[in-house]
């Protein structure tokens, strides 16, 4: 014991402090009793700021979880995305801040190669530039709440993004944020996509196109828009699609060639089509056939019409073709097209007819003519003899004397 004390002593003697520390601590030459206190007070903030400047740590206004790797930066009044992100950073929320802009390089690949999950959603983001979500990693994207006014079709980068999930709830207010959208999934740089939430963004249309090169999606979620219908809008190719959101929207009738689109979509078994403005006249009859027939309706029991009077809440399901009343064509396009039709065939019978008239009375209509030059002939020859007399001084009391 002894001996294991004199070595505890003699090491505690080797581990000796710089010549300042000494100095400071009262270990040097000339040292004073009662300088303990300065010794302390001089190396509390040197241990504490070693402490603090570990690599990957936390900026000061967020909270940090390494063993979850989750940092959460909300309600922070961020006006810009912390530059010194964690590393091994995987799902970051930066949320409720007066965040106004994603400019290129927002969030560094090579800083952050792990971020997996970003939620940006209730801030005051009006612009996403080029190269600004450019994540290797990236799989989940939250932008809802969101006033956008400029969205980059680069934002994701020139090579694709492996993005997965993709919420734009109440961001796509600018219709020119829109069009940028549909550049951005026409492009193919979201292929990956799987999951697109477009709701409460009061859409009246769809730009042409928009769905169609995502092949992997499988939740298309329009609710709360105010679709009025879905003529150009195209399903094609979207072959893993299982379910498509289209409650609340204005949508009064769906025509055969979407009700066609659906039933070419093995995968569809959930779609909503609840609390719409469905007009029930004559073009309603092929929705109507549809939801008996279909099981890809979810509620569809629960769908009422909304117009005429006479037919308000009504289930559709109940509709039957005595109380439409129709005696006409539903299909409003292929009744204009007879009609163009029918218009064209009259006109060509018309022509024919006058033709013929002038054909078989091209002997009068010719001694018609003759009589008409002719007597055109006599009328300018009877003016031109008036003009001669009385252009000639010594013909015109002549000319007086015979009109007596």
């Amino acid at each position: 014991a002894g001996r294991a004390g004199a070595r505890g002593r003699r090491a505690g003697r080797g581990r000796r402090l710089p010549l300042a520390g000494r100095l400071a601590c009262g270990a040097g030459p000339g040292a004073m009793p009662g300088r303990g206190a300065l010794c302390l007070g001089l190396l509390l903030p040197v241990l504490l700021g070693c402490g603090s400047a570990q690599p990957g740590g936390c900026p000061a206004l967020c909270e940090c979880s390494e063993p979850a790797k989750t940092v959460k930066c909300v309600n922070r009044n961020l006006t810009a995305v912390p530059p010194d992100l964690p590393p091994y950073v995987r799902s970051l929320f930066i949320t409720g801040n007066p965040l106004t802009d994603l400019p290129a390089g927002a969030f560094p690949a090579q800083r952050l190669p792990d971020l997996a999950s970003l939620n940006l959603s209730g801030n005051h983001l009006r612009t996403v530039e080029a190269g600004s979500l450019a994540l290797p990693a990236l799989r989940q994207l939250d932008l809802s709440g969101n006033a956008l006014g400029s969205f980059s079709p680069q934002a994701f980068g020139e090579g694709g993004s492996p993005l997965e999930e993709l919420a734009l709830r109440g961001a796509l207010r600018d219709h020119g944020v829109l069009l940028s959208l549909a550049a951005l999934l026409q492009s193919g740089a979201l292929r990956n996509l799987s999951r697109l939430e477009l709701a409460d963004n009061g859409l009246l249309l769809l730009p042409a196109g928009m769905f169609t090169a995502l092949p992997a999606l499988r939740q298309l979620d329009l609710s709360n828009n105010s679709l009025v219908g879905l003529r150009n809008v195209s399903f094609q190719g979207l072959g893993q699609l299982q379910s498509l959101n289209l409650s609340d929207n204005s949508l009064g009738v769906l025509r055969n060639s979407t009700l066609a689109q659906f039933r070419s979509l093995p995968a569809l078994r959930h779609i909503v089509l609840g609390r719409n403005t469905w007009v029930c006249d004559c073009a309603i009859e092929d929705l109507v056939a549809w939801l008996k027939e279909s099981d890809q309706v979810e509620g569809k029991e629960a769908l009422t019409c909304a117009s005429p009077d006479k037919m308000l809440g009504k289930a559709l399901l109940k509709i039957n073709g005595s109380d439409l009343n129709c005696s006409v064509p539903t299909d409003l396009p292929s009744q204009l097209q007879t009609s163009y039709v029918f218009l064209g065939i009259v006109l060509a019978l018309i022509g024919a007819i006058f033709l013929l008239v002038l054909y078989l009375n091209r002997k009068g209509i010719k001694k018609w003519m003759h009589n008409i030059r002719d007597a055109c002939r006599d009328h300018m020859e009877g003016y031109h003899y008036r003009y001669e007399i009385n252009a000639d001084p010594r013909l015109t009391n002549l000319s007086s004397n015979s009109d007596v």
